[in-house]
């Protein structure tokens, strides 16, 4: 497959293998309401919280939201949105390599830009996802007065490039029905079976076998235009007219035409890649949600709540967990709450504090801005604001001695798997891979509070762990059990800090 080229890509492909895993640190008095692990909100560099969040949630989330700086080359507010073109795709490779392993097998990730940058991000975003998990590229209709003083084209869309995490398993969901659609559908002739409406019996598609005419109730011969025919045979048409699945008009002289009953039909409709402002809003609706919570300093390009409202409703479930690391003003996370999603957000500047804390705090509140009233949003929920602490691992490879156990036991357990921890209450034996069990002595897991204290495997402490017949791997600060010994025991043991892959 053909890639792109750029001066400082070599070292775009190593950057996220060189960042180091960071503390979270929580932040209660910026936190806000009930349930407040369900959903984070992180200050931080993104490429550095990503690094950070990965141990615990690799592999878990149903779909991904970003809107990037688009790099237009102009002076934005809140970003250095002025980047060289080639700082800018060092800037998004590494990112999107970190968000491809969030992604759990289902999972879809939606990137808006435009076209300034849009057709190269297509191009490394193949690379990082592979070219065959490509959905769309969805346009969306932004603006709706052209501007009459543009140089050459007035600009009136953006485009979102969505990518699969693995398309042969990727499904959308539908869009709800409209009202729009469901007024289509009447009941002229009061069947009990409710409102319908008519298609073309007649198809292009030529086959002799059912080109035949037809006498109406009234006794009139209507035959399929011509080059057509009837899409349903002379047996099949008869039955459709015994379950009075054929309407000839009120007076019975029509051409006839096949009744679809609305109850027949799918619960919602397959969403097209053009998306119009009538539908999902366009720029200026957005700068209106955002007033509403911040009238004094208002982003330059925000998107509206009904523009990711459509994203999370075709790529997520209620109960999902979704994620944007370039929140911006919050709409994701907003959004993302209303709908019944969990949600990860994750905004570099001060503005996390200035825009995103305060309009989650009034979206858990009750807010009926954006999708709110929509949706009969009511205010519930809450999150918790994190900042990034000192790196889990020093330069020369030691654990920060604020590291806790279950912080460290994360680490080694994704480090050894891949996948995220799941222990609902500390324990020393971190979880099986086939019949290979891995262990953690640290941080007196084990109730010796002593300096080392149920660090050091012994004898005595073996006896102490839970049981595994097979093998073990087992982390500690060290082993006074021979090698001989270890092997016979079917042990593993590999030494705290320097048998820890830290990359």
């Amino acid at each position: 497959m053909p890639t792109l080229n750029w001066l400082g890509k070599a070292e775009a492909i190593s950057a996220a293998a060189k960042i180091p895993y960071r503390i979270l640190k929580h932040k209660p008095q910026l936190s806000y309401g009930a349930q407040q692990n369900e959903n984070l909100l992180i200050q931080g560099d993104n490429l550095e919280a990503l690094k950070a969040l990965l141990p615990f949630y690799a592999g878990q989330v149903k779909c991904i939201y970003i809107d990037p700086p688009y790099n237009t080359r102009h002076a934005f507010s809140h970003y250095d949105d002025n980047l060289e073109h080639s700082q800018w795709l060092s800037l998004m490779y590494p990112r999107l390599e970190l968000l491809r392993e969030f992604l759990m097998p289902e999972g879809s990730i939606w990137i808006s830009i435009d076209d300034d940058e849009g057709h190269y991000l297509k191009v490394i975003c193949d690379e990082v996802f592979g070219r065959k998990e490509f959905i769309a590229n969805v346009i969306w209709e932004k603006k709706f007065s052209p501007q009459n003083d543009a140089k050459w084209l007035s600009d009136s869309h953006d485009h979102i490039l969505a990518y699969a995490r693995n398309k042969d398993i990727w499904r959308p969901n539908l869009l709800p029905r409209t009202e729009e659609m469901d007024n289509r559908y009447t009941n002229p002739d009061n069947d009990p079976r409710g409102v319908w409406t008519s298609g073309d019996l007649s198809v292009k598609t030529y086959s002799p076998d059912t080109d035949y005419p037809i006498t109406t109730p009234t006794g009139r011969i209507v035959s399929p235009p011509s080059g057509y025919c009837w899409r349903v045979s002379t047996t099949r048409l008869q039955e459709l007219i015994d379950d009075k699945r054929i309407w000839f008009g009120a007076s019975g002289n029509n051409v006839p035409r096949i009744k679809r009953f609305l109850v027949d039909v799918q619960d919602g409709s397959v969403s097209k890649t053009i998306w119009y402002r009538a539908e999902v809003g366009d720029n200026q609706e957005a700068k209106k949600e955002i007033k509403q919570f911040n009238n004094d300093d208002v982003f330059s390009t925000p998107k509206p709540e009904r523009l990711i409202k459509r994203v999370f409703t075709l790529g997520s479930n209620s109960g999902d967990l979704v994620m944007d690391s370039f929140l911006g003003s919050g709409t994701s996370a907003a959004v993302a709450h209303k709908m019944g999603r969990r949600w990860i957000g994750i905004e570099m500047g001060n503005h996390a504090i200035t825009h995103c804390v305060p309009r989650m705090q009034k979206v858990i509140d009750g807010e009926q801005g954006g999708i709110s009233k929509a949706i009969n949003w009511q205010g519930g929920g809450g999150f918790g604001f994190y900042t990034l602490g000192e790196a889990i691992f020093t330069p020369s490879g030691k654990v920060n001695p604020e590291v806790k156990f279950p912080t460290l036991a994360s680490h080694i357990w994704y480090l050894e798997t891949g996948s995220p921890l799941h222990q609902e209450n500390p324990s020393p034996l971190l979880g099986k891979i086939g019949d290979k069990a891995y262990y953690l002595l640290y941080n007196g897991i084990l109730g010796d509070k002593t300096v080392n204290g149920g660090n050091v495997l012994t004898l005595k402490l073996l006896d102490k762990l839970p049981l595994h017949t097979g093998r073990k791997v087992i982390y500690g600060e060290a082993s006074r059990l021979s090698k001989d010994r270890l092997m016979e025991l079917n042990i593993i043991f590999k030494q705290i800090p320097y048998d820890i892959k830290v990359g």
